[in-house]
């Protein structure tokens, strides 16, 4: 299995929207080590036989959980569909799991479309390819 993790996290009302994206672009995705929030973990690998590395639900500490993997270098892109109208009570923990993948310039999709334009790149699928990770320790 490739060392190189994707996670995959959806909001309830984009998860439906999510598992779609996964079963199309599945034989992508393959090659990456996976892992999501609870919920949508199970709903992913239920669905497609994908392995999924399950963290927390979402609410109760796997957007944390997924944003220490970003923190510690171990992320190599986030697809997570968010829901822009139904604000959720984790909404900081949102907040904070984006700008984490800003601070560690880690790919971030929040949409279908972005999601298909970052997939279909070249580079998504390159194991040599290799982020420029922002070193802060300056």
């Amino acid at each position: 299995m490739s060392s190189r993790t994707i996670a995959l996290v959806a909001h309830d009302h984009k998860k439906a929207e999510l598992l779609e994206w996964v079963k199309q672009h599945i034989d992508t995705l393959r090659p990456f080590r996976i892992v999501a929030t609870g919920t949508t973990g199970a709903l992913i690998h239920d669905n497609t036989g994908l392995e999924v590395h399950r963290f927390k639900s979402g609410p109760l500490g796997g957007d944390q959980q997924i944003g220490a993997l970003i923190a510690d270098g171990n992320l190599d892109g986030l697809f997570f569909f968010w829901d822009p109208l139904n604000p959720a009570p984790h909404d900081p923990d949102v907040k904070a799991l984006l700008r984490l993948c800003s601070v560690w310039n880690v790919p971030v999709a929040c949409s279908p479309a972005t999601a298909d334009l970052i997939v279909t790149s070249p580079l998504f699928s390159d194991p040599s390819h290799l982020r420029k990770v922002p070193n802060y320790g300056k």
